[in-house]
């Protein structure tokens, strides 16, 4: 009789799980179709209307017009408080309420940024879409509140995996920024379904990742070691200054320019006085030929400057985009130059710069491991772990998203539960 109701038991948890997988498995590969679908139409667009700017980088000029128009669309849908992707790790804290109405309006304002030489990323703006996405796709099937803070992280990873071609980084990353110190693993099948069947949906529509060669990685001993150990020191203090700066404009900005209409336009006006002084486009967009040049080992001094300074005069003005690809440009940029400077390979110093920079300014240590060995395989796996690991320890409790909380201190075993400082 108690074997009877031992496997009873047993049988009832078996079968539950299996509802939840085959239910999960199904949404999910749904999910990632359908956010799949809409992030590479995104990322198609992006890529026309960059070809297009830098066939034409004189339409720089029409950039306080465009940054009118972005924020006329926001106010004409009456979403004038816009916290980016700080509302939607809000949601997922059950701490707000992520509307539909973010998607198109963050579609179309990214574009719009992109086509007219704003200094901005997109994985920021695919957060926002697939959240916003997978947000509503569990409000129209019913889901609970629960359920659906883990449909947003699935739409997020589906998005990410779609733009970037990441798919690995992008089903842990959307687990890993909300929370720092715990993971939401019940959302572990749900992204990782979303974010390979997106990745595949993007790279049969001709999306593919952007993947780069390091030329000439050392073998790993105590002096290169060193050496990468001291850039990833200097990347966390810059990861650091990039969010201060980033923060710091935008209270600058709210503070001065109560007016969104005059922010935005005294912003445009000193983004094109800075690029006809500099002459050059190098900081319009996202900037990846830049980056690609510094895996190369060609690098401008002061690059890494003027990328912070073009995207926090884009950001925090109201032009719409994302921190991230920024950042890699910040780290690939300067890790060049300190390669250069410090004897030692600028193409790794430029990969190893890339990541640890990202690593400093949205504390996921383990999403900058795996994209780093996505885009740059594993031949300098030593060289990442050990950068990052001092990045994420050395960048303290600063990021990118304010709303993101860290739960378990970065230096000892203890809970702490507290924002990330602006």
């Amino acid at each position: 009789m108690k074997n009877i109701e031992m496997y009873r038991f047993y049988s009832r948890r078996i079968i539950r799980s299996l509802k939840n997988f085959i239910r999960w498995g199904i949404f999910s590969i749904f999910v990632g179709f359908v956010v799949g679908g809409f992030s590479t139409l995104f990322a198609f667009c992006l890529r026309k209307v960059t070809s297009f700017r830098t066939d034409n980088p004189q339409i720089i000029f029409c950039l306080p017009v465009a940054g009118v128009f972005i924020v006329f669309l926001y106010s004409l849908f009456k979403y004038k408080n816009d916290k980016g992707t700080n509302l939607v790790l809000s949601t997922i804290h059950a701490e707000a309420e992520l509307p539909f109405k973010m998607a198109p309006l963050i579609f179309i304002s990214t574009i719009i940024t992109h086509l007219f030489g704003g200094s901005a990323g997109r994985e920021g703006a695919a957060l926002q879409l697939g959240g916003s996405i997978g947000n509503q796709l569990g409000r129209w099937f019913k889901f609970d509140e629960k359920d659906k803070h883990v449909i947003i992280m699935c739409g997020m990873s589906a998005a990410f995996s779609a733009i970037f071609g990441t798919p690995v980084a992008a089903a842990i990353f959307s687990m890993e920024v909300v929370s720092v110190g715990v993971m939401y693993y019940a959302a572990l099948v749900p992204c990782v379904f979303a974010s390979l069947v997106a990745s595949n949906v993007a790279m049969h529509m001709g999306i593919g990742p952007d993947v780069f060669n390091i030329i000439n990685t050392p073998q790993f001993h105590v002096l290169p070691g060193i050496k990468i150990i001291i850039l990833a020191l200097f990347c966390a203090c810059l990861s650091v200054i990039f969010c201060i700066v980033l923060h710091s404009l935008g209270d600058i900005y709210r503070d001065k320019f109560k007016n969104p209409y005059i922010r935005i336009i005294f912003s445009s006006f000193i983004i094109i006085i800075l690029t006809i002084i500099l002459h050059t486009s190098d900081y319009m967009g996202a900037g990846v030929p830049v980056i690609e040049e510094a895996v190369r080992g060609n690098v401008k001094p002061m690059a890494f400057i003027w990328k912070i300074v073009f995207t926090a005069l884009t950001l925090e003005a109201g032009f719409k985009g994302g921190e991230i690809v920024p950042s890699f440009f910040v780290g690939a940029t300067f890790g060049c130059l300190f390669g250069q400077i410090a004897g030692i390979s600028p193409s790794l110093c430029a990969a190893v710069g890339m990541v640890s920079v990202f690593c400093g300014v949205t504390n996921c240590p383990i999403t900058s491991m795996l994209i780093a060995f996505e885009i740059f395989g594993y031949e300098a796996v030593p060289y990442f772990l050990l950068a990052i690991s001092v990045s994420y320890l050395m960048s303290g409790y600063y990021g990118l998203y304010h709303d993101q909380t860290i739960v378990y201190s970065k230096y000892k075993a203890e809970y702490i539960n507290m924002k990330t400082k602006e």
